[in-house]
């Protein structure tokens, strides 16, 4: 084992706080505010907004399969990934904070906030490139699934005091009037929240960006050494494919994890357009979810340390896919409300277990370069999801949509049945022995 597996305690948890910080941004941005703000109020009706809103996932999705292999192999040969997660986080934080200043119905609006929208997008999810790599490198295999749920947890639980924030101080419920008195205009005090997600997730990095090191560089170029770089990439791909578990798990996680990125796009869409909430509405939706996901991370991450990662995601797979009936078929806002905490209580494990296991999976100091194709998995496919809901809520209506994610779970857990864990992680301990791939 490395010395760098002996992480203090303070690493550990300004890598865990990192998950704090950064999502203020997938849940105000990408699932429960920005995005219904946009589908409700950029386009003629909601459908036409839905549509573009998954074309904007679609763009994103695709940049990020192209980047993440190529920059998780630079920043490991350069020795970078502390510096690459800084970069990654302002640039996001920057989009994010621009995103405030496009109202609807302005000249070019609807590009204008999609193009801003794929920057923050794609600079956020790079960033988890850089930010995953750095778990294998600062705790033993043995404890990765539980400081996997702790940050996954963390995470949730700072997702959903952003909503409570957001909620009383920006946007209201009913007769509740909101904190600041922000003009409502156009709802510039929803697009507001943006600010405040910018500043959330700048000020709650600072712990990661100051405890958190640099592993040693694996290459020989210095500096944006591009040849160098596309060079390892083809090693890494190459060599990769040795890995028979990686591969098998990464084609599997290619198609389950589209159904995860559908149900974080569209959520707060379907609950809105399907069953009328408003913003308000939907941000209490969300703080739910995340109380439920945040306990279900904590939960599940000792669960992982004991059972392994395959079968925490079978069995999240399993829990997702009854849920994703429910909310489907659901006659009442009140089965939607248990479809959704059935949601939000697996999905947190899902993910968490989901980067434990390749943890797991990853040789030493080749962390970056690996998690660099564990983003591409995620990414890869990740617009067929957001397009089939989004073509097949324009033809069908959103239900029909919505249950278009049952079969991203369905075959990606059959695809995940055929994974060994055990031999994973011996094949992973054979190459942290070699000299490197």
């Amino acid at each position: 084992m490395s010395a760098s597996r002996n992480a203090g305690t303070r690493t550990v948890a300004a890598w865990c706080f990192y998950d704090w910080a950064n999502s203020a941004f997938t849940t105000m941005v990408v699932t429960f505010v920005y995005a219904t703000y946009f589908t409700k109020t950029f386009a003629a009706n909601e459908d036409l907004g839905t549509e573009l809103w998954s074309k904007g996932i679609v763009v994103s999705a695709i940049l990020i399969a192209l980047l993440s292999p190529v920059l998780g192999t630079m920043a490991d040969r350069g020795g970078a990934r502390l510096r690459a997660l800084i970069l990654a986080t302002l640039v996001c934080v920057m989009a994010t904070v621009a995103l405030t200043f496009v109202a609807p119905g302005g000249n070019n609006a609807v590009v204008l906030a999609l193009g801003i929208f794929v920057v923050a997008n794609v600079a956020f999810e790079v960033g988890m490139v850089f930010y995953n790599a750095f778990l294998p490198a600062i705790v033993p295999r043995e404890r990765i699934g539980r400081v996997s749920g702790y940050g996954w947890g963390l995470g949730y639980i700072g997702g959903l005091m952003a909503l409570v924030v957001g909620l009383v101080g920006f946007v209201g419920l009913g007769d509740m009037s909101p904190i600041l008195p922000l003009p409502t205009e156009l709802g510039f005090n929803i697009r507001a929240t943006n600010l405040l997600v910018a500043g959330w997730f700048l000020v709650f990095s600072i712990p990661a960006f100051i405890y958190l090191k640099d592993a040693p560089a694996t290459g020989k170029g210095q500096g944006l050494d591009l040849r160098g770089t596309f060079t390892e990439v083809a090693n890494t791909f190459r060599q990769i494919r040795q890995y028979r578990e990686v591969v098998k798990f990464l084609l599997a996680r290619l198609i389950y994890n589209d159904g995860l990125v559908t149900v974080f796009a569209f959520g707060a869409i379907y609950a809105a357009g399907t069953f009328g909430m408003s913003i308000g509405e939907v941000m209490i939706f969300g703080i739910v979810l995340n109380l439920a996901a945040g306990a279900g991370a904590f939960l599940f991450g000792f669960i992982d340390d004991k059972v392994g990662g395959k079968t925490t995601i079978m069995v999240s797979l399993v829990a997702l896919s009854i849920a994703t009936v429910i909310a489907v078929l659901a006659p009442t806002r009140a089965w939607f409300w248990v479809a959704g905490i059935g949601i939000g209580m697996f999905v947190g494990p899902n993910q968490s277990a989901s980067r434990s296991l390749m943890g797991r999976f990853v040789p030493e100091r080749h962390q970056a370069e690996f998690f660099g194709f564990f983003a591409f998995s995620g990414k890869a496919t990740a617009f067929m999801g957001p397009l089939l809901f989004g073509e097949l809520s324009g033809a069908f209506g959103q239900r029909v949509g919505m249950g278009s994610v049952l079969l991203f779970f369905v075959i990606g857990g059959v695809m995940l049945l055929t994974v060994s864990e055990k031999a994973g992680i011996e094949a992973a301990q054979r190459g942290s022995g070699a000299a490197g791939l």
